[in-house]
């Protein structure tokens, strides 16, 4: 499956100077940002970027499965209150879908309510975090779930 020329024009990575102080265990991973605002996706993309990592993003739940599907990212960072389809549902059919079911998925929300965390896991999302954003916080959840889920470092499409 290919993507659509519009998904493409959505579709951003971030090219910033190699950091030499990122782990090299993670290092050219892929991680799929689906995040509707912009300011959202802009820091949080960066800040992973000096970390290290490869940064690919979608704007709606229906663009993140479709990127999914299409590169096989390492771990998928997922917002839950997303347009066209809400983050919920974009986690159900991925963890559907053979070929993206074993993609760790961590759900991201302002929401902090115990049944959020509960709706997102019930959905198939591996952790949640809650926004703003705590950086280590949210690096120790990515390279612990990279770690154990043995996720290759090596695109599937780039």
């Amino acid at each position: 499956m290919r993507l659509s020329k519009g998904c493409w024009t959505a579709l951003h990575t971030i090219n910033m100077p190699h950091n030499p102080t990122a782990s090299a265990t993670f290092m050219s991973t892929i991680i799929l940002l689906v995040e509707d605002n912009e300011l959202n996706r802009d820091m949080l993309s960066r800040r992973l970027e000096r970390k290290g990592y490869v940064i690919k993003m979608a704007v709606d739940g229906a663009q993140g499965v479709s990127v999914a599907m299409e590169l096989r990212p390492a771990l998928i960072l997922m917002d839950l209150s997303l347009p066209v389809m809400d983050g919920w549902e974009a986690i159900r059919r991925l963890k559907a879908d053979p070929e993206t079911a074993t993609i760790p998925i961590i759900a991201l929300t302002a929401h902090a309510r115990a049944e959020d965390e509960k709706t997102a896991r019930d959905a198939g999302a591996n952790d949640f975090d809650t926004k703003p954003v705590d950086l280590n916080r949210l690096v120790g959840k990515i390279e612990h779930l990279l770690t154990t889920h043995g996720t290759s470092t090596l695109p599937k499409n780039l």
